[in-house]
């Protein structure tokens, strides 16, 4: 405790303080002022309650290490649903490289090289990669482009999809994927369809009727 003298004028505590009131800073009826300046402080506790942090995990989806395939080329075929699946690895085992490039890696064989720019056997062309049938003989006409060109598929058969730069639609057999080549419309060739399928032969596997 303190001890508080009043002498006329001032208090003496261990030094002297002004007086500014007429009533004496000890005294009874007034609550001690270095008493109450001297309180413990609340804790920060009390002025800043605090909540429980919960971690939080934050993956970038771009630092995650996505596998590269081991193959050239950056275009895959993709097979539709329901068809027949197969992993690149497994077409580049049982194609052909000619056959894998073109199918597989969307390619493209030179103009007038086909086994079947010309050829006009009776029967049914299958795709060379899962042998699916796709053109019968009778839709197959001589456009003068190069390649094997049809005028229309088997039902079903043939799906269409359009080249990413919007410029061309690409034709792919619809039971593995495989790239067949690209179809034309309006071109004025004397068809009943107008169209042309221009088809890379080594895309198709040749059927003779019985």
């Amino acid at each position: 405790m303190f001890k508080c003298e009043q002498v006329e004028g001032t208090f003496t505590m261990g030094f002297n303080i002004l007086r500014t009131t007429s009533t004496p800073l000890c005294s009874s009826k007034s609550k001690p002022i270095f008493s109450t300046l001297l309180q413990p402080l609340p804790s920060l506790s009390t002025i800043f309650p605090t909540k429980p942090i919960t971690p939080t995990l934050v993956i970038s989806v771009s630092s995650i290490h996505r596998p590269k395939r081991g193959f050239r080329g950056g275009i895959v075929a993709m097979a539709a649903p329901g068809s027949l699946h197969k992993s690149e690895e497994e077409w580049y085992a049982i194609l052909s490289p000619e056959q894998f490039r073109i199918l597989r890696q969307k390619g493209t064989e030179f103009p007038g090289t086909g086994e079947y720019d010309k050829f006009f056997g009776e029967g049914v062309y299958k795709c060379s990669g899962c042998g699916t049938p796709l053109y019968k003989s009778t839709t197959k006409f001589n456009s003068g482009c190069g390649w094997p060109a049809f005028y229309e598929g088997l039902p079903g058969a043939i799906n269409r999809n359009p080249d990413p730069d919007g410029m061309r639609t690409e034709i792919t057999c619809a039971a593995c994927g495989g790239h067949l080549g690209h179809v034309f419309k309006g071109e004025g060739f004397p068809t009943p369809t107008d169209e042309r399928h221009c088809v890379n032969s080594i895309s198709l596997k040749f059927v003779p009727a019985n």
